[in-house]
């Protein structure tokens, strides 16, 4: 019993990352119906940014750990939604009328891009977070000691889950991203820029998969700068698992992944926990195309 909940927290920790950068995927595929493949490297620049922000600002010895934390988070999704921002404005905008095929081929071109520009920029070795920016605290849990860590990964991600569900669903500014995922053409009837909906769309998503990869880089102590693909993948299928287009169902999908995949690991074979997660892709897709929760797709009437 031990073991098994000791997995299971492990497994809420990883899936609350996977769910973070699921977000970014749901968000752009409600507005604009695309796949960005490019989403899994904004997740990597988010670990990478994070690090050199960390060292070259030496907050560990200027701030208190807290204030640290929540600048490293604040510069981190600023400078990723930025680059999310100039991606749709480069690799997506030019392509808006053009047939779907020619987007997804720009995604994975993105995608290809930003993956060697990362590698020229800081080399292909695993790069190190510095120690002591988290104090090794152990919480204890239903009789377990869990890393404090662990514990603030779930947490943000919930947090972040629920802030970003409100915003959509009780601004205006959301209500103007609802109504672009509808119907474009009708949105910009109603005087809705659309335009200015999907740069949100592509500030937002980036900037919580920056946070992922930053959570990565404390979580794990380093990163690489291939993560972003392996990552991605499991988070399109975190959110293809809740339901593609579905805020919650995001979130429930990449803990629902993170947990399968932490089970597995145990009380199977390490070895298959990739592989893992797409058995559970494959099996959804099988039994239930739409998700755990349903695919958001609004009805026109």
């Amino acid at each position: 019993m031990e073991q098994f909940l000791q997995q299971l927290i492990n497994g809420l920790a990883v899936g609350g990352i996977y769910a973070l950068i699921a977000l970014g995927y749901t968000m752009v595929y409600g507005v604009l119906k695309l796949i960005n493949f490019a989403h899994g490297d904004l997740f990597t620049y988010g670990g990478y940014l994070g690090l050199t922000l960390l060292t070259s600002l030496a907050l560990q010895g200027r701030v208190g750990t807290a204030a640290a934390v929540a600048l490293l988070v604040l510069m981190v999704m600023g400078l990723v939604g930025v680059m999310g921002v100039v991606l749709e404005r480069a690799a997506y905008r030019p392509l808006r009328e053009s047939p779907r095929l020619s987007a997804v081929v720009s995604a994975l071109g993105a995608s290809i891009f930003l993956q060697n520009a990362l590698m020229l920029l800081y080399g292909a070795r695993v790069q190190v977070y510095p120690e002591g920016l988290l104090p090794q605290v152990a919480v204890s849990l239903f009789g377990l000691q869990v890393p404090l860590l662990r514990i603030l990964v779930v947490l943000a991600s919930v947090v972040m889950m629920a802030a970003l569900y409100l915003f959509v669903q009780k601004t205006k500014i959301g209500t103007a991203v609802r109504a672009a995922a509808i119907d474009q053409g009708a949105a910009r009837l109603m005087g809705i820029d659309v335009n200015k909906v999907v740069s949100l769309v592509f500030l937002i998503g980036p900037a919580l998969g920056g946070v992922a990869g930053l959570l990565v880089g404390l979580y794990y102590g380093q990163v690489n700068f291939t993560m972003g693909w392996i990552y991605g993948m499991k988070a399109f299928t975190a959110a293809i698992l809740g339901g593609i287009g579905n805020i919650p169902g995001a979130m429930v999908g990449g803990l629902l992944l993170g947990v399968i995949e932490a089970l597995g690991a145990a009380y199977l074979s390490i070895a298959w926990k990739d592989a893992i997660a797409f058995c559970v892709l494959i099996l959804i897709l099988i039994v239930r195309p739409t998700g755990l929760l349903g695919e958001r797709v609004a009805e026109k009437v």
